[in-house]
């Protein structure tokens, strides 16, 4: 008769960035249970709503993740914006758009890399951070930093990127992409990489739609959700469609954020071509009177960001809720009946970031 053991996983682990905590209950080499203990970096940022002014709560929001800044940012001015009934200028969307997108450029290649060193492949790890700087020295060159921007404001943008510039980065980001469908081809083609992710933590569309998947993980179980097809900032004059994996395993997961890092990169080079000419951002006057949700797709799903505002410069509630919140759900249930060798690997294909929630 096989024998349950409580195996405490994280919140400090070899292959894993973030610190989440799990009480793993086996039964020989299977999981038969999965416990999760989160708020080891609670920071209390929501409430710093009450002690800051509403314009120089973004660069709060931008604090709230490294990998997310720029959405975060984004997120919060919109709700702000329609409170106040504030117009963002078009260029200005475009830019937050070009902005959000390397983000997610960022994001996905920074993935790519921590799952590489989660199976084992050192190089390919090496690889991807290489191949991340490109976008960061993108990111230096245009708003100032290199993870927390700050560039985003309520009215609009902090700075502008002339068409030269503009022109330039697309032709940066055609380089890269041929290193990256190199860099792609051994996380598609690779047998052991294959043979680590293929029918591996498996969520089937049902259970993604019940269990209120979002981001990757729901478009690799068959649930076209893509918070982009709303159409904030830019995106309503881009062509762009959700991409789509049905197997649901930690494989279609990783094919997802592959396939959406090219179509970032498509949607730079769109943006790029259309922008128009214009202020990138208008005076804000007043103080926000109500309440509203915005939602932004980020690297790894729907965030909603809930502002409360009640006439004053300081705003009465602030709530995030972030995507890895969301998806906690599934992966304890993906990780029951899984083996206790496939765990770090079935959570890092769910992306979940920490310092999102528990902000």
């Amino acid at each position: 008769m096989a024998r349950k053991i409580l195996i405490p996983f994280g919140p400090q682990h070899p292959v894993l960035p973030e610190p989440i905590h799990f009480d793993l209950v086996t039964e020989d080499e299977k999981v038969i249970d999965a416990v999760p203990s989160i708020s080891y970096v609670h920071r209390g940022l929501e409430r710093l709503i009450e002690h800051r002014d509403f314009i120089d709560f973004a660069h709060v929001a931008d604090r709230i993740c490294g990998l997310c800044s720029f959405m975060h940012s984004l997120g919060y001015c919109q709700a702000v914006e329609e409170i106040m009934g504030v117009e963002v200028p078009e260029r200005a969307l475009y830019l937050r758009s070009v902005w959000a997108e390397l983000s997610r450029i960022h994001s996905h290649v920074f993935w790519l890399g921590v799952a590489a060193d989660a199976f084992g492949f050192e190089s390919l790890f090496m690889q991807a951070l290489r191949l991340r700087e490109p976008v960061l020295n993108i990111f230096e060159e245009t708003t100032g930093a290199r993870v927390i921007l700050g560039v985003c404001k309520v009215g609009g943008v902090r700075r502008d990127i002339d068409a030269a510039n503009l022109k330039g980065i697309v032709g940066r980001l055609a380089s890269l992409k041929k290193d990256l469908e190199e860099l792609s081809r051994v996380f598609i083609d690779d047998y052991s990489v294959r043979h680590r992710l293929s029918g591996v933590g498996v969520i089937s569309r049902e259970d993604a739609y019940v269990l209120g998947c979002v981001g990757p993980m729901a478009r690799a179980s068959g649930l076209a959700m893509d918070m982009r097809a709303i159409g904030y900032a830019a995106y309503k004059y881009l062509e762009m469609e959700p991409v789509v994996e049905s197997a649901g395993d930690c494989y279609a997961r990783c094919l997802v954020r592959i396939r959406e890092i090219f179509q970032s990169i498509d949607l730079i080079r769109q943006g790029a071509e259309k922008i128009p000419e214009g202020p990138i951002e208008v005076k804000v006057t007043g103080a926000p009177d109500g309440e509203y949700y915005s939602r932004v797709e980020q690297p790894r799903g729907e965030v909603i960001h809930y502002v409360k505002g009640n006439g004053s410069r300081m705003l009465q509630r602030f709530r995030v809720r972030v995507p890895t919140f969301s998806n906690i759900p599934a992966m304890i249930k993906v990780l029951k009946g899984s083996e206790v060798a496939d765990v770090p690997n079935i959570i890092l294909t769910l992306d979940p970031c920490i310092s999102c929630t528990e902000r």
